[in-house]
């Protein structure tokens, strides 16, 4: 899913965004290499990239930014309904 964050300098490349995608929704290294067909070293080369270019410390912190990026760019209708669900 391209959104906001493909804006950001040096930007995330395809590959990273679905890593961060799939770290937001908690999946671990392992199933994210299954699920990407790369090694566990190659998820964990990707979330390093993502950390730096996020200027972030762990994946809970990379996965917030990622969410709050999503929900940004949904339009305003979306989101508002989605909150309403929600509470």
């Amino acid at each position: 899913a391209v959104n906001d964050l493909s804006t950001i300098v040096p930007p995330l490349s395809p590959r990273e965004l679905q890593v961060l995608e799939k770290a937001s929704l908690g999946l671990t290294n392992a199933q994210m290499a299954n699920d990407l067909h790369v090694s566990v070293h190659a998820v964990k080369f990707h979330l390093a990239a993502i950390y730096r270019k996020l200027s972030v410390a762990n994946r809970t912190e990379a996965a917030s930014a990622y969410l709050r990026s999503t929900l940004s760019s949904r339009p305003a209708e979306a989101v508002s309904s989605a909150q309403t669900e929600e509470g």
